[in-house]
């Protein structure tokens, strides 16, 4: 079997999101689709997101696919290789881990169809369902509306939500928006969420890298009476050593790296001791194959491996396959991205995912609608919600 064909298409991804008293929200995504064609006639999807979806459309198809067209896809250890010194000859990351990540997915996508397995046997086929948390409390929800929300998605069977903090705040400091008005606001909002929902439900919250030392301490210290499971990318960078200092002084454990693009990232932070859950994205972090191997890593150093950054139906294959694999992170608007363009998606009951049967990944992009979605103009910027 040969590679004929590489392809990308950039996405703006538009949402719609219920809030309390029959209101919406609206929001958008962007995301990258990349599908591999082949001489048999299978066709491999991958996708990657929180990025420049036009650039990563661009390495794809004028720099990737070149060097992949007539390659073997069920060789996906050499061509991940490949990519890598291509892409990432002197330990860069940003955009070339997006890029690897969606052909190495669209590659292992190939090759369970080609062996008629789905994704997550392939990866070791550990547990058929996996449980995830939901991702629910956005910025564009006031204190109110976070609190209906919260109790709209415990009704519906979930009892791991998590929330974000900090909303970009050292990024928006010149408009002018003081961080400690921001975090201020967030420990009553986590209150309210808190009161919503009692006392079992894990809550999760998460900065996106937001905040610096000193006020994600100050956070974490007012929030601590609220039981918060984990706080996510509490500090700018995931800076390895002011993430040593805040675990030693909160007892909320800490977890990232869903951005983070290479390995040697991950040892730093497990070497370090610097989080209590390391959290590699699938379609962020390499693909299957270098999470894979950040999972090896977790393992060997008893850390908790989990997901971080959405796009839950991509990355239930790898916490299924692999025994150490656990929480998988259902954000809401993600997942309403996802819905408008594949099809066959799971949908989770009682807090779990059922991983499905189909060789490969399990769900295709729906054409009609894929070809709608890339006739949208696409955003300026990377539209997370």
């Amino acid at each position: 079997m040969k590679i004929t064909r590489v392809h990308a298409t950039p996405l703006n991804l538009p949402v719609t999101v219920n809030a309390s008293g029959g209101r919406t929200k609206s929001t958008s995504l962007s995301v990258c689709l990349v599908q591999i064609e082949t001489d048999t006639g299978l066709t491999g999807t991958g996708m990657t997101a929180i990025t420049e979806e036009e650039v990563i459309g661009s390495i794809v198809n004028d720099i990737a696919a070149p060097h992949l067209v007539g390659q073997d896809p069920m060789r996906h250890e050499q061509l991940w290789d490949r990519l890598y010194w291509l892409l990432t000859p002197r330990g860069q990351s940003g955009y070339a881990s997006h890029a690897i990540a969606a052909l190495d997915l669209a590659l292992w996508d190939i090759k369970g169809q080609a062996l008629g397995q789905p994704c997550w046997r392939l990866l070791g086929g550990a547990r058929n369902q996996v449980p995830v948390y939901a991702t629910f409390g956005f910025a564009f929800f006031d204190r109110d509306e976070l609190a209906e929300a919260a109790k709209s998605w415990v009704a519906r069977g979930f009892t791991r939500l998590k929330m974000t903090v900090g909303h970009h705040a050292l990024q928006r400091r010149d408009e002018p928006r003081p961080l400690d008005t921001v975090i201020a606001e967030d420990v009553q909002r986590i209150r309210a969420v808190r009161e919503a929902v009692g006392p079992d439900v894990q809550i999760y919250i998460d900065a996106n890298c937001s905040l610096d030392y000193f006020h994600a301490l100050w956070l974490a210290q007012r929030v601590e009476q609220h039981d918060i499971s984990f706080f996510e990318e509490p500090v700018s960078h995931n800076d390895i050593p002011n993430l040593v200092k805040l675990r030693g002084k909160t007892s909320i454990p800490l977890a990232g790296g869903q951005n983070e693009g290479l390995a040697s990232r991950f040892r730093d932070f497990l070497t370090a001791g610097a989080l209590d859950v390391v959290q590699p994205n699938a379609c962020i972090t390499g693909g299957f194959t270098q999470c894979n191997r950040i999972a090896g890593m977790a393992a060997a150093f008893n850390t908790r491996f989990a997901n971080g950054g959405a796009w839950p139906h991509h990355n239930m294959h790898l916490h299924a396959g692999l025994a150490n694999g656990s929480l998988v992170e259902y954000h809401s608007v993600a997942v309403e991205c996802c819905k408008n363009v594949f099809d066959d998606l799971p949908e989770p009951e009682a807090g779990m995912l059922t991983l499905p049967e189909t060789p490969g990944l399990g769900f295709a992009p729906n054409a009609e609608r894929l070809a709608e979605a890339a006739r949208r103009p696409l955003s300026r910027g990377v539209g997370k919600a």
